[in-house]
């Protein structure tokens, strides 16, 4: 194991500019207290408030990404740390890119065989009869490439989709439909090589939208899931390979949807998960027996260039 002292000068990137910032502030405070309570020279580094290339005048060694979002977690961060040379948390450039595009994982789940649900790409010119027939309603909208389920609705009249499509186009120039799938709502956090133990949400709304992650009081988290060991593994070893399919490392967290026939549909993988105390990672860790600290510790020991 490496010593809390040969990471060197630590940067803690939190902040910059997409619109999960006072997620992403949250999420770095965490960290870095974390990494102060163990004794690594870590330091807050905001992306929106000096250049990069900071990170080398300071005299940085690696780089512990708590952004979350555009700028943060869709390979641009992850590309110019590269080119510095400075180890980073996480998945790399072409794998962070790919897992913030919910369209683009969605092309390569399916040629792989992984479950995912059915889907269109909206626009202005799209026949929103045909696509609520083909679809079923309710269903879902929501901009290919953004966090925290910013600019997601769910439709259930065909005459609500154009509204729908006009919050999701706020966020992104691509939007999709897709097929709304009703059941128990899961993610699956990996830790280098493993996966932690299944959280389970539940959300009063039945929606697990912007509003139930981070405003509301009711959301309920179960951890153990409930469900039976060998459901669980088939589960965790299914999210593994959607995880990896997409060439992510490191860490993160992969959300998926169990129908009531027990048929799993993967939804989207998380590069940059929220990492407060309460957040769903630390959750399934605690299960695990890893406590906060040492998951922030064992995520940053699996810094990595190229």
């Amino acid at each position: 194991m490496v010593s809390n002292h040969d990471f060197g000068k630590v940067a803690v990137l939190l902040g910059g500019r997409s619109a999960e910032r006072e997620i992403s502030l949250q999420s770095g405070k965490a960290v870095l207290d974390a990494l102060r309570r163990q004794g690594v020279d870590a330091h807050p580094f905001d992306p929106s408030e000096q250049p990069m290339e900071a990170l080398l005048q300071q005299g940085f060694d690696r780089a512990h990404i708590a952004l979350h979002g555009r700028y943060g977690e869709d390979g641009t961060v992850q590309g110019a740390l590269e080119l510095m040379g400075l180890p980073y948390t996480g998945s790399g450039v072409l794998a962070s890119a790919l897992a913030m595009d919910k369209w683009r994982t969605k092309l390569l789940w399916q040629a792989a065989g992984i479950s995912t649900p059915r889907y269109v790409v909206l626009n202005e010119q799209t026949d929103f009869d045909l696509v609520s027939r083909e679809l079923g309603l309710p269903l879902i909208v929501k901009p290919s490439r953004e966090g925290s389920t910013l600019g997601l609705s769910k439709v259930v009249k065909a005459a609500d989709l154009p509204a729908a499509l006009a919050l999701a186009a706020q966020h992104d120039t691509t939007v999709l439909a897709e097929q709304f799938i009703e059941g128990m709502e899961l993610t699956i956090a990996i830790l280098g090589e493993r996966t932690l133990p299944l959280v389970r949400i539940q959300a009063e709304s039945g929606l697990y939208d912007y509003e139930a992650k981070y405003v509301s009081n009711t959301t309920r988290y179960f951890c153990p899931s409930g469900l039976s060991a060998t459901q669980e593994d088939a589960i965790q070893a299914q999210a593994l390979q959607a995880h990896k399919i997409l060439g992510c490392e490191g860490w993160g967290r992969v959300d998926a949807i169990l129908d009531a026939s027990h048929q799993l549909y993967f939804l989207e993988t998380n590069t940059s998960p929220g990492m407060t105390t309460h957040s769903l990672v630390p959750m399934a860790a605690k299960a695990a027996g890893i406590s906060f600290d040492d998951l922030v510790l064992r995520i940053l020991e699996l810094a990595h260039v190229g």
